[in-house]
């Protein structure tokens, strides 16, 4: 399949962040697929975790495609770059009007509500009043729930997977010791583009270990032979795989970001998180992965006790929070039989559907 490009909406005006400051400029990067129909109801929003971009057709295969489940001769699928993300969205390294500088540092925090405010006004410029399925995973799972709760009328169903109502402490915590690698790299306060890439590649070793589990690195990096001594296969991944993310992110994004998910708590001036959660109208489907680190189980229980219309899958994956993109096949599975059946309550049996 072609590649698809990545589109920009510009907005033209100030946008008001929930801190209170605001962006004189605003660009959102996002990709779109398949066609909206003539009754304006075959729209897919996919909000994306947080160093992924629009191109959901090149991150989620096997769930997103010509002969996947969300395939674009059905559906109008769209997914946004979220700000201060780098792939076309306002970020740490976007010029900042009032100095015609990057940002850097001087970057506004943002909050999840903030990601999905922006995606508000890309709605509205591609004239999409009704979102038929809004989904998304980790921080994506984030920014669906408070999207479903800021305009529950508009999103008719909603998936949520290895996510939650509020940013745990143990999550905080995983996200301030990444924080604090990137700040013991000198070269991230010399603004500059590639300010911190050590200590970035250092944040994305430390994310690795909360992303799978001791069960996942047993497997899949188990030294064959006994006589080693040093370069482990387990050493060269985590070096490998902050490599890859040095090549394609900044650490200025990677450190908002981190606290833009750390900002996460849909209860927030709205009496409380079940208050907040009660709010939500749409169809809902809550789905945890049993052995993930970072977003126990126990909090998409949690969504599934408090979110009214709403059904529960637990997928047992050997690869932690990884699984919601590896797992599609089930996924695939445990989402066709959640729209064959009566939601309210229910909890899918992944055993009968795989």
């Amino acid at each position: 399949m072609r590649k698809m490009d990545t589109e920009i909406f510009k907005y033209n005006g100030a946008f008001k962040l929930e801190s209170g400051k605001q962006l004189k400029e605003l660009q959102i990067g996002f990709h779109t697929y398949g066609t909206l129909n003539k009754n304006r109801d075959n729209v897919v929003w996919v909000c994306h975790a947080l160093t992924a971009n629009s191109d959901v057709f090149d991150w989620w295969k096997g769930l997103f495609g010509f002969n996947n489940y969300f395939n674009p001769d059905d559906y109008f699928i769209v997914c946004a770059n979220i700000l201060g993300s780098p792939y076309g969205s306002t970020n740490p390294l976007s010029i900042n009007p009032a100095t015609n500088l990057p940002y850097y540092l001087s970057f506004p925090q943002l909050t999840v509500r903030d990601l999905v405010n922006a995606h508000q006004l890309l709605a509205e410029h591609l004239q999409i009043k009704n979102i038929e399925i809004l989904l998304g995973g980790s921080l994506g799972g984030q920014q669906a729930i408070e999207w479903a709760i800021i305009e529950p009328e508009r999103i008719k169903n909603l998936i949520l997977i290895a996510t939650n109502a509020r940013h745990s402490p143990w999550g905080i915590a995983f996200n301030e010791s990444q924080r604090l690698a990137i700040s013991a790299d000198r070269t991230f306060y010399s603004n500059a583009p590639d300010g911190g890439k050590k200590g970035l590649k250092a944040a994305r070793s430390i994310a690795l270990l909360s992303y799978r589990n001791y069960k996942t690195y047993s497997i899949t990096q188990h030294e064959e032979k006994d006589n080693h001594v040093d370069n482990y296969k387990a050493s060269s991944y985590q070096n490998y795989q902050g490599e890859k993310l040095v090549a394609r992110f900044n650490a200025y994004s990677y450190w908002y970001l981190s606290k833009t998910m750390d900002s996460h708590n849909v209860g927030r001036n709205r009496h409380g998180i079940e208050k907040a959660l009660s709010l939500i109208k749409a169809r809902t489907l809550v789905i945890g992965i049993k052995s993930d680190l970072l977003f126990p189980i126990e909090e998409q229980q949690y969504l599934f006790r408090h979110i009214p219309k709403s059904a529960f899958a637990e997928l047992d994956s050997f690869y932690g929070h990884d699984g919601f993109l590896i797992e599609t096949e089930i996924l695939t599975n445990v989402i066709t039989s959640f729209f064959k059946t009566d939601v309210k309550g229910k909890i899918i049996d992944l055993q009968r559907t795989a």
